[in-house]
């Protein structure tokens, strides 16, 4: 009999439907029943595409001893903390200030009024490697809540005490200056990996927002020794296995410093971010490569992750199923759907064997590939299987013949079974899609590709506003979920609709995005030292208010929101929200010297503040006329941080950038202006470019 989960709108939550276990999804029901039995709260949090989330459910949570233990002596509540980025955050902090460290699958235990006392993350279900079995935890929790209540109780509330006074230390109100984003690039400079790529040693993530910090930085100050880490490490990772060389776009993270073997889940924020970053690349470098990637990435979202709503999925899980080849031979990922083991494992859609390619390309082409994809008889991943990338070589290859084995290729591993998709959209990525797909469209004459924006823009605006242009966090299959919007939902969609008002020229999307930055003025901003908090003023409370300014895998909602607020405020003139937005940035100030890596995306910001941000307006006869047309593709490359674009007509009131901007002699024109002092404008494409060069 399916437990609480089965109606819930998240994917993962819907995957433990079955589970043995009773299983309530966070609500106030859970604790509620938790006093009543007088039994702790077990927390499990975890998301769709997570290798060891699957596993511990496959171990445990399927296992009917272990859920007869979790159901007698507690009460089991699964968070997806894709849904609940709040709830992960408060409770992942827990983690982190009691072991050191953090990870998913979060396990915590609480008491009913959701104060947590033990913690952990992964447990096996027989000790391993120093850790207890899972049910030997559950035994001593148990044991521990019933003989030695008093201790309990105690630990939890003085937990409770310090997450409730960790109000951080927010620095000043001032914007980071020269000296500080000098020092930043000094920090990132020390952490560089000259031979690799890329920021610190394995796991490597890759560095996205750091990459824009620095192209925006190049573009300011010239700095030859940002664009070169930003652009070398753009190839190295474009080269290696964590890119995905037949299908494009990027895993989530590489296991090793080479950027060779993935874990292979792919996130739509981190195509989203890096679509973005490869195109800002190619705007300041022409790189081929960074065109290619840019245009797959976009393609790969498009193809893969777009939902019939028109709206982006979440992600793609890193296992899959396994199957056995013609042979009886069990294969990663197989030649042809040939009798699937039902056994998933990670990386089985996407590795290759030599004997795999001989049998999809016959033995030439075949050997062309091993050379190409640097495949190897041992090979780079495990049992034999390679991770195909595109090693350095001196050899020069037939291009039209790699064209056509990669088709051959990508049409062989669509037979393979695919990895699971975890459909739920949610708003924050979506916002980071929007503006990556808008932007790329325009840059490289792809019109399907800022269509595909529009219509995300428009479900956002369809589904997850409500009439007071509140946000949810998430929808799926046309159904919008029960949890609030958190900053980051805010900003970001905000973000990808003023990119899509600067693309398309449609003010609307100005509109729409002042409407969400209106609830981050009100609702996310202490008014007296101007910090952010992740969560609304008006939102469920938990223990403690989020409130985190660091950038991760996403832009924090601290940062983006920034961004988002000085971008409208360079659109309108509105100096309420530039203050705001300048006042957040004192936590990159403090941070940004110290911690470059873990805010870039407040570091970029930062670079627009100091380069204006420059404004564009863009007046001719009409949005189809080509001279106007020319004008407009200037601006919207133009490399200098944080740049608006606002187009149309001299008589349009959509934006109020074209205020008082005439034709110039009947010619279309361009308008540049920033920190309250215009240029004159130009009809000139060259002069604009030019003007905008940084």
């Amino acid at each position: 009999m399916p437990n609480r989960l089965a109606n819930e709108t998240s994917p993962y939550l819907i995957q433990h439907a079955d589970n043995p276990v009773d299983w309530w999804p966070w609500s106030d029901g859970a604790f509620a029943e938790a006093r009543e039995r007088d039994v702790p709260v077990l927390l499990s949090v975890g998301y769709s595409s997570c290798h060891w989330c699957h596993v511990m459910a496959h171990e445990s949570f399927e296992d009917r001893a272990t859920a007869d233990d979790m159901n007698a002596h507690f009460v089991s509540v699964k968070v997806d903390r894709e849904e609940r980025p709040d709830v992960d955050a408060v409770y992942m902090e827990a983690v982190q200030a009691a072991t050191g460290q953090g990870g998913w699958p979060m396990t915590v235990f609480l008491t009913p009024d959701a104060e947590p006392f033990y913690f952990g993350t992964y447990f096996p279900p027989a000790p391993r490697h120093g850790m207890p079995s899972f049910r030997q935890v559950l035994q001593g929790v148990h044991q521990a809540w019933e003989e030695r209540r008093g201790e309990v109780d105690e630990v939890a509330g003085k937990i409770a005490r310090d997450l409730a006074g960790r109000e951080m230390s927010y620095g000043d109100d001032q914007v980071p200056g020269e000296q500080e984003l000098a020092q930043a690039l000094l920090g990132l400079t020390r952490e560089y990996d000259p031979q690799r790529g890329g920021f610190g040693g394995a796991p490597k993530f890759p560095p996205s927002m750091v990459i824009e910090f620095l192209l925006r930085h190049h573009a300011r100050t010239g700095a030859e020794g940002a664009l070169q880490m930003a652009r070398d490490t753009c190839e190295r990772m474009a080269r290696g296995g964590i890119y995905d060389q037949l299908g494009g776009g990027f895993a989530r993270y590489s296991v090793d410093r080479d950027w060779v073997v993935p874990h292979f889940e792919k996130m739509l924020y981190d195509n989203a971010l890096l679509c973005r970053v490869y195109a800002h690349l190619w705007r300041a470098t022409g790189s081929e490569l960074a065109r290619r990637v840019a245009l797959e990435t976009a393609d790969f979202m498009v193809r893969e992750l777009r939902t019939s709503e028109g709206g982006f999925a979440s992600a793609l899980d890193a296992d899959s199923e396994e199957v056995v080849s013609p042979e009886g031979r069990h294969q990663k990922g197989g030649g042809r759907r040939e009798g699937g083991t039902g056994r998933h494992v990670e990386g089985a859609h996407y590795v290759w064997t030599p004997a795999q390619l001989r049998e999809v390309l016959g033995d030439d082409d075949a050997e062309l590939a091993v050379r190409y994809f640097g495949v190897t008889e041992e090979g780079t991943f495990e049992e034999g299987a390679s991770v195909l990338q595109l090693p350095q070589r001196d050899e020069v290859f037939d291009a039209g013949r790699i064209d056509g084995i990669r088709e051959r290729l990508l049409a062989a591993r669509s037979a393979r079974p695919a990895p699971g998709r975890d459909d739920k959209v949610v708003a924050a990525w979506n916002g980071l899609a929007i503006a990556a797909l808008a932007e790329t469209g325009a840059y490289f004459d792809r019109p399907d590709l800022t269509e595909a924006a529009v219509a995300a823009g428009d479900l956002l605006v369809r589904l997850h506003l409500d009439d007071q242009a509140r946000i949810a966090r998430t929808s799926k299959d046309g159904h919008v979920g029960a949890n609030a919007g958190v900053l980051e939902d805010y900003a970001d969609v905000a973000e990808g609709f003023l990119a899509l008002a600067s693309v398309t020229g449609e003010g609307v999307w100005l509109e729409f995005a002042g409407l969400l930055l209106d609830h981050v003025l009100a609702r996310f901003t202490d008014p007296g030292s101007g910090a952010l908090y992740d969560t609304a003023s008006d939102a469920e409370r938990l223990i403690r208010r989020p409130q985190d300014p660091t950038d991760n895998a996403v832009p924090s909602g601290w940062t983006a929101a920034a961004g988002a607020l000085l971008g409208y405020a360079a659109h309108t003139g509105s100096a309420s929200h530039r203050t705001v937005a300048e006042r957040a940035l004192g936590v990159v100030k403090a941070l940004g010297p110290r911690v470059p890596r873990f805010i870039g995306w407040g570091l970029a910001v930062a670079e627009a503040v100091l380069d204006g941000p420059r404004e564009v307006a863009v007046v001719g006869p009409a949005l189809d006329d080509p001279a106007t047309n020319t004008l407009h593709r200037t601006a919207l490359l133009g490399a200098a941080p944080g740049v608006v674009v606002a187009v149309g007509t001299p008589e349009s009131d959509e934006f109020p950038l074209l205020a008082d901007r005439p034709l110039v002699r009947g010619e279309p024109a361009a308008y540049v202006c920033r920190n309250f002092t215009c240029d004159a404008p130009t009809t000139d494409p060259d002069r604009l470019r030019a003007a905008l060069g940084g």
